[in-house]
């Protein structure tokens, strides 16, 4: 659960300053501009005010799902993961696993690709 969540947040924060960077490369004087500070004309800047709304929304959806789930947790009345996992698992229906219909274990690239052709020819002339 930690490391997804690292890596959610290692993404969110790469994939904006990212956004910020190019829109910087993009057109510099603008990007400058934005950022500045308020004047009397204009109360604040495009930049700040995308700023704080961006922060904002992160601080309510992180907290309004936090609190979802410790919510569910505490209502369900589970003491770790795996108990949490089978009290979940006893509410929802069971997926059946189909049987495949085909071939699975290919020992190389050239075996798929023939077998595909195969299956593929197989299907034309029904």
């Amino acid at each position: 659960v930690f490391f997804l969540s690292s890596v959610a947040g290692i993404s969110t924060l790469f994939g904006f300053g990212l956004t910020v960077a190019v829109a910087k490369k993009k057109d510099p004087q603008y990007f400058a501009k934005g950022l500045q500070m308020a004047s009397k004309n204009i109360p604040e800047s495009g930049g700040a005010l995308a700023m704080r709304a961006l922060g904002y929304g992160s601080l309510y959806a992180v907290t309004g799902f936090s609190v979802f789930c410790f919510v569910v947790w505490k209502a369900m009345g589970v003491k770790d993961l795996a108990e949490f996992r089978q009290k979940v698992g006893s509410f929802l229906p069971r997926i059946p696993k189909k049987e495949h219909q085909g071939k699975s274990d290919f020992k190389s690239l050239r075996e798929l690709i023939t077998y595909i052709s195969e299956e593929s020819k197989k299907s034309d002339n029904k």
